[in-house]
C-alpha cells in the first residue's frame, strides 16, 4: 500500500510539474529497441531556501555505466540552458551516490557541500556563462 501511494503522489508531483511550469521529468528509452530504462529531466528544488532549476535522471540498475545517465544529463543541461533561458541549473547528490557524483562532474561546473532537509548534499551548478565558455573549447 505504501508503494502505491508513493507512486500516486509522484505521479500527481510529476503532473504539476508540467502543468505549472511545461516541463519535467522525461522517459528515457533506448533508441534501437524502444525499451525503457529510466527517467531524466528538470524540475525546481529547493536548496537553501532558494528554488532552483535541477537536472535529475534515474537509470535502471541493469542499465547503469553505459553512459546513458550522462548522456540524458547533457540534453537536460542544454534544454534549461537554451530552451529554458535559464542562467543557473544545478544537480543535487547524495555524498554516497558516487555514479551520480561522476556523472554531475562531467556536465557541472562547479560543487559545494550544503546542508539538505535530510543532511549534507552536494550541489553540482553551471551558470549560462560557464556553459557558454565550454561550449566555445
Amino acid at each position: 500500500m505504501q508503494e502505491t501511494e508513493a507512486l500516486e503522489r509522484w505521479i500527481k508531483w510529476s503532473m504539476n510539474n508540467y502543468q505549472t511550469y511545461g516541463f519535467g521529468l522525461w522517459a528515457l528509452e533506448l533508441l534501437d529497441t524502444g525499451r525503457f530504462i529510466g527517467d531524466a529531466g528538470v524540475t525546481y528544488q529547493m536548496v537553501e531556501e532558494k528554488r532552483l532549476l535541477e537536472i535529475g535522471y534515474h537509470i535502471h540498475p541493469l542499465c547503469r555505466g553505459l553512459g546513458y545517465a550522462t548522456e540524458a544529463a547533457h540534453a537536460c543541461m542544454e534544454y534549461c540552458l537554451v530552451n529554458l533561458d535559464a542562467d543557473f541549473v544545478c544537480s543535487i547528490v547524495h555524498p554516497a551516490n558516487i555514479a551520480s557524483i561522476k556523472v554531475a562532474s562531467r556536465i557541472h561546473a562547479c560543487r559545494r557541500d550544503f546542508q539538505g532537509k535530510n543532511g549534507r548534499m552536494l550541489l553540482f551548478n553551471t551558470t549560462a556563462e560557464q556553459y557558454k565558455t565550454s561550449r566555445r573549447l
